[in-house]
């Protein structure tokens, strides 16, 4: 099962992704998280050792690797690989995490011409493909904040697209922006999460705006200050307090997607 979290910045892509991660690899499932926002803050809700990820590189910095991958022998200036080899990076390149579960960091592409053939591009896009398509694993990928990924067609080949939102007015265009493209990239399961809601005013609100989006709102995250207090002292947040309403609320989207993956993948 491929899974993609995406929205806005600040919605808590990061919060969901990780913490789904950690509750696919505690049920025993062989677990890689993606981390393709440009924050890198993955490790951080995953529990990453501070060690490990102190030394972390992201893909999308090593220069190197990317120019020998995407460089055509006797090519002019500008002219790229745009298929590069990539099949051996992830397990050169993850690190362990808690509960067996392994991170590879891509980081994300900082080219001022969006959805360029760039290398960097090139490696990315062929990479996150080959992952969602050729692994055998549970795969959770923080996509970047906004709608680049999908411009880029770094989203093409997931199961089940995450779509994120907060209660306000420019989280919700977004998602309806994401959501229209994911389907045009083929995506048919589509969810839209809400997340730090403190009231049903709130739930009711975002209910009718999505009412003629044909994806209705399939999970609610309360506002929770115990995550916040847990990224203060940058500990994950299933280990900083693993009964805190948010976490719970997480769980039982866990419960969700697990039956999901079930009627899906595995009958």
């Amino acid at each position: 099962m491929k899974i993609a979290v995406s929205g806005k910045g600040g919605v808590g892509k990061t919060l969901i992704a990780g913490t789904l991660a950690r509750l696919f690899a505690k049920d025993g499932f062989k677990v890689l998280a993606i981390d393709n926002d440009s924050a890198m803050n993955l490790s951080y809700t995953l529990g990453i050792d501070k060690e490990v990820k102190s030394n972390i590189v992201p893909i999308s910095e090593m220069k190197k690797l990317i120019e020998e991958r995407t460089t055509l022998e006797g090519a002019g200036p500008g002219v790229y690989n745009i298929t590069p080899q990539v099949a051996d990076i992830p397990d050169r390149f993850k690190v362990s995490g808690p509960d067996g579960l392994q991170l590879l960091v891509l980081g994300s592409i900082e080219e001022p011409a969006t959805g360029c053939l760039c290398p960097e591009n090139a490696l990315i896009r062929t990479l996150l493909y080959n992952l969602f398509v050729k692994r055998d694993e549970v795969i959770i990928v923080d996509f970047e904040a906004g709608m680049e990924h999908l411009g880029r067609g770094t989203a093409k080949g997931i199961d089940v697209m995450l779509v994120i939102t907060e209660p306000s007015q420019k989280s919700l265009d977004l998602c309806a922006k994401i959501i229209e493209l994911s389907k045009k990239l083929g995506i048919i399961n589509i969810y839209l999460i809400a997340n730090k809601i403190f009231d049903d005013t709130q739930l009711d609100f975002i209910n009718q705006k999505v009412n003629e989006w044909e994806v209705p709102l399939y999970h609610s995250i309360p506002f929770d200050s115990e995550i916040g207090k847990a990224d203060l002292n940058g500990i994950s947040p299933i280990d900083s307090n693993p009964d805190a309403k948010g976490v719970q609320a997480i769980k039982n989207l866990y419960s969700k997607l697990k039956q999901l993956k079930l009627e899906l993948f595995d009958l």
